[in-house]
């Protein structure tokens, strides 16, 4: 597991910059009632996200949450006021206080199916009836995008897979949550060269493959031997999932991205 607090100074350059962070809060909300006039950005990271959540929101309230320190910090710079440091497993908002939660990029790290049910489960408690969560799924396929790194990389120990599409929605429906949309959108600038995942492996990047253990150095070996190891393959597309609580009145969402 990476250490945001370590990554947070490279974590914005090393993962699609501005664009990303766009084409991740176009997505969020396109599927967020348009009479949204509060939400909570659950993992919300460096705040570069969060930020255009808040500049787009026509007068919606937007607080970041996070627990790395480091990011939280550097949220801070960016919505001064609206950060919490706080844990996604127990956030310290009052019932039905919000009328959107997201959670970007954020479930496939749950350390388990338990942790998995805890974090939804908060996000569910925060929001008001009728409300709308918005989640991303299936965060690990979407970086398999066919090109030579994921065929060298196919062979790899897998790793579990705590956000799958069908497991959120499970999760989701034992905390009377109710699908309502989905979208898509583009990991502007995450497009994987041999180099650059050479580095991820080096430094930990993937879970089942700990650097310098001998399998990763085998990886690194086969990644090494590609043509164009400067050259960026496909840029991955994330899923999203929107979830609306029962016990409101059904809103319409802004869109699709």
């Amino acid at each position: 597991m990476l250490d945001y607090d370590k990554e947070a100074e490279r974590y914005d350059a090393s993962r699609g910059g501005e664009p990303r962070a766009a084409a991740a809060a176009r997505a969020v909300l396109g599927l967020v009632p348009p009479d949204t006039r509060s939400l909570l950005d659950v993992a919300c990271g460096t705040g570069i996200v969060t930020r255009r959540l808040a500049a787009a929101g026509d007068g919606m309230r937007v607080t970041g949450v996070d627990l790395a320190p480091a990011m939280a910090r550097q949220a801070s710079t960016r919505l001064p006021g609206a950060v919490v440091r706080a844990d996604s497993r127990r956030l310290p908002f009052r019932d039905g206080q919000f009328d959107a939660v997201c959670s970007v990029w954020l479930l496939h790290l749950a350390a388990g199916p338990a942790e998995v049910r805890t974090i939804v489960g908060e996000c569910a408690r925060v929001l008001r009836p009728g409300g709308v969560y918005v989640t991303t799924v299936d965060k690990a396929a979407s970086h398999n995008v066919g090109s030579d790194i994921d065929v060298v990389l196919s062979s790899r120990p897998p790793s579990p897979v705590r956000d799958a599409a069908a497991d959120v929605e499970s999760c989701a429906a034992a905390h009377g949550l109710v699908p309502v949309g989905q979208a898509r959108f583009t990991g502007h600038g995450q497009g994987r060269s041999p180099r650059r995942t050479i580095a991820d492996l080096r430094r930990g990047w993937f879970v089942t493959l700990p650097p310098g253990d001998p399998l990763a150095d085998g990886f690194a070996a086969r990644l090494a031997d590609l043509p164009d190891q400067d050259r960026p393959r496909p840029d991955p597309v994330f899923s999203l999932r929107s979830f609306r609580k029962a016990g409101g009145t059904e809103l319409r969402g802004r869109g699709r991205a």
